[in-house]
């Protein structure tokens, strides 16, 4: 706001006229005694403007400054708690072995999809090269605390429509690295299935990110691949916002909280998905 050849009062100095103005300096002339002050600080404070409609206008214009610069700062201290959080999370994560991806994603094959959903177990595959070919792929990471994101993309969709079709944590008992059939099986009551409506809305690339290439939504090779913690629970919540019936919503709500503590998560400070698709 231009406030030159505003007449002020000072409570030390007097009357005066502000000659100067930048954004963070006012210069008043008190009578040829020039002195510069803080500007907005000073308004108001040691400052009092004489034009009435002049000095409520100014007074609008600062009380949106402040908020603004309140909400500026509120949002910094939450990206600086959520900084330290994640950073004590990262911290419990090493201290109880809990790596910080140690969810997994499957891509089923037609057979699977029939029989996932009776049997309520997924095979990781075989190992196709080097000494141990033939041999059960084992997925070393998976633990209690994991959980087994079942995914489907038909032979004529592009890889960005691949969708989530359930999930399930694994057995309670269960160990990746000890698997000897390469099987992993799910926890007898942590499981969701979706419906076919559900899934058109539950996109895998919403979620997944390939950290070094953002962009990208390429599945390549493999039979699955390792998931990210925080992005689990971002399934989870989005699952239980989609269901409509109370006992399933309650049986994905049991899930999440049962999810959130086997992986030292607070349910207050999991952010919003920012998957490939996102980007």
């Amino acid at each position: 706001m231009n406030l030159l050849n505003e007449k002020v009062t000072h409570k030390v100095f007097g009357n005066g006229k502000i000659v100067g103005q930048d954004e963070s300096i006012i210069t008043v002339d008190f009578n040829e005694d020039i002195k510069r002050f803080v500007y907005p600080d000073a308004i108001g404070t040691f400052i009092s403007l004489k034009d009435k409609d002049t000095a409520k206008s100014l007074k609008k214009i600062i009380s949106k400054k402040e908020t603004e610069q309140k909400a500026v700062e509120k949002k910094r201290e939450e990206k600086k708690k959520q900084k330290t959080l994640e950073l004590q999370r990262i911290k419990q994560l090493k201290n109880h072995k809990i790596h910080e991806s140690s969810q997994i994603v499957f891509w089923l094959d037609e057979n699977e999809q029939q029989s996932v959903f009776t049997d309520w177990q997924v095979s990781t595959g075989k190992i196709k090269s080097g000494p141990n070919k033939g041999q059960p792929n084992r997925a070393a990471r998976l633990r209690p605390n994991s959980a087994a994101l079942l995914t489907v993309r038909e032979e004529n969709q592009a890889e960005t429509d691949r969708q989530i079709i359930g999930l399930y944590m694994v057995k309670e008992t269960f160990a990746g690295n000890l698997s000897e059939d390469g099987m992993v099986p799910a926890h007898a009551y942590y499981r969701i299935k979706l419906t076919e409506q559900e899934a058109e809305k539950m996109l895998f690339w919403n979620y997944y990110k390939n950290k070094n290439y953002p962009h990208r939504t390429s599945w390549n090779s493999g039979k699955y691949r390792y998931f990210d913690n925080v992005w689990t629970a971002q399934i989870l919540k989005d699952i239980m916002a989609l269901k409509t019936d109370e006992e399933e919503r309650k049986q994905v709500k049991s899930f999440l909280e049962y999810f959130l503590k086997m992986n030292l998560l607070d349910i207050n400070h999991i952010p919003k998905a920012c998957g490939a698709l996102k980007q």
